[in-house]
């Protein structure tokens, strides 16, 4: 068995970008994880939060590290890497997305994202 917690689809408004004017006004951001967390099999037994990554948590930290301006989505995702796995050094592997839903660029696009695989 492989125990994985993913988080979806998590937005946050946040001030990075490699333009002035992103840091100034901000952007709204989408980031999205995927964490194999071995220890996460034990609270398939015992139902208790404590022996799981508490995806609550996680989103707090994801929040907080948001929260603090970068000129790259790769200095993001790199920050929040840290920041997880300081918080759950069990985690084994995953996947962080981080998405800007409006980059400020000139062209009609969707969003662009970095993908950190780790």
């Amino acid at each position: 068995m492989k125990a994985t917690i993913e988080i979806e689809g998590l937005r946050v408004w946040a001030r990075h970008g490699v333009f002035s004017q992103e840091r100034t006004v901000g952007n709204l951001f989408e980031v999205s994880l995927s964490l194999v967390y071995p220890p996460a099999l034990k609270a398939v037994k015992t139902d208790c939060v404590d022996d799981t990554l508490n995806y609550a948590q996680a989103v707090e930290i994801v929040k907080c590290v948001m929260s603090e301006p970068s000129a790259l989505l790769e200095h993001v995702a790199g920050r929040i890497h840290a920041a997880l796995t300081a918080a759950y050094p069990e985690i084994e592997s995953g996947r962080i997305k981080v998405t800007k839903l409006a980059p400020p660029v000139s062209a009609e696009l969707t969003a662009a994202h970095f993908t950190l695989e780790f």
